[in-house]
């Protein structure tokens, strides 16, 4: 099976420390990362449901990321932070305009 034969090689930003002014971004970004996400899936055809059901294209996560479980919303934030420390790691600034 060929996905067997893939190993993921993420670049390494475990040294990367997010200054604290950038805390309020990781939520706003986790936010519209689910937003896109749920975009994503309606756009597919799929709708909510308790019970996430591929073969009916339902998912209990297609809610407002407030309402979302806790560790849901964690698995956004890391989405966010890892994104935000890639950047930072390949040398740009994050600056409020």
């Amino acid at each position: 099976m060929a996905s067997n034969l893939f190993t993921p090689h993420p670049i390494d930003t475990s040294d990367v420390h997010l200054p604290e002014e950038l805390e309020g971004l990781v939520e706003q970004m986790a936010k519209n990362v689910h937003e896109v996400w749920a975009e994503t899936r309606i756009a597919q055809g799929w709708t909510y449901g308790e019970q996430r059901n591929d073969a009916l294209k339902t998912h209990p996560c297609l809610i407002p990321y407030e309402d979302l479980p806790e560790e849901e919303k964690v698995y956004d934030r890391n989405t966010s932070i890892g994104t935000l420390k890639l950047i930072l790691k390949l040398g740009f600034t994050i600056t409020r305009q």
